[in-house]
């Protein structure tokens, strides 16, 4: 197994024509950092083009699959020069472009990119204590990852809104009834399931595979479009007086004061 460059988040492994991206910072709850981002960035673009390798598969632990993205760094970003972000971008967007199928077994909390990745899955299985949450209004910031214009189209405008907006936690079987989830798997079973799953995919035809993919997938450029939107919006809110709180609260362990924060639209 290859590690990311902080030595130990991100663990890369192949299996049966499938590259493993396992999330393993289990002190954070596999909360991102810059350094996991470019790591998964680099394993990506590597499997993209490595013979053998048929899918992606990503993985998180037995009772986190990730937090989202790691607090600390929000704030160090929100406080920077803006360029410090890119690590992070490079991730999002690279997501939609990816020739070779992608897919998850989740297991535990999945916030924020923990969820929102997972629309670009092609196939997304859960064990029983998966939970899915985006808490982006929570600090201060917008939906991401094309999440505003993919969830609303996959689980309808009331759906997305009550998981996007509102911030409720959406359980496994109700993200299965969203259509977020393909399957619920026992957890003992589930990185074995998603696995034959990705070695059924590598005996597939190759180019008829990438094709049949790319037409479900739909029209890229409509994805990236929305991406780029969100991501100016993303960069202004990281800067907000509300997101500077609500980071600053979050690490002091109490209820943010939005009070404090000039409203500013």
């Amino acid at each position: 197994m290859s590690k990311d460059i902080e030595g130990k988040d991100i663990e890369v492994a192949r299996a049966g024509g499938a590259q493993i991206l396992r999330l393993n910072r289990p002190e954070k709850k596999n909360a991102l950092t810059r350094g996991m981002y470019a790591a998964l960035v680099g394993a990506l673009t590597a499997g993209e083009v490595a013979d053998g390798i048929s899918a992606h598969v990503i993985f998180g632990l037995p009772d986190v699959f990730c937090a989202g993205n790691d607090i600390a760094d929000f704030l160090a970003l929100a406080s920077g020069n803006g360029n410090e972000i890119e690590d992070v971008m490079k991730f999002i967007f690279m997501l939609p472009v990816l020739k070779k199928p992608l897919l998850a077994g989740v297991s535990g909390i999945a916030v924020g990119i923990g969820t929102t990745m997972l629309f670009h899955c092609d196939l997304v299985y859960a064990a029983p204590n998966a939970v899915f949450s985006t808490p982006f209004l929570d600090l201060g910031l917008v939906p991401e990852a094309a999440s505003s214009l993919l969830a609303p189209r996959l689980m309808g405008p009331q759906r997305a809104f009550e998981l996007l907006v509102l911030g409720a936690p959406l359980s496994v079987e109700r993200a299965r009834e969203a259509g977020l989830v393909n399957e619920i798997v026992p957890a003992a079973q589930l990185e074995e399931k998603v696995l034959k799953v990705a070695a059924h995919l590598a005996r597939k035809p190759p180019e008829a595979l990438a094709i049949a993919r790319r037409l479900l997938r739909g029209k890229q450029e409509d994805i990236v479009d929305c991406m780029t939107k969100e991501a100016q919006l993303f960069k202004s809110r990281l800067k907000s007086p509300e997101a500077r709180e609500a980071f600053q609260a979050f690490l002091e362990k109490r209820p943010p004061d939005f009070s404090k924060a000039k409203a500013g639209v």
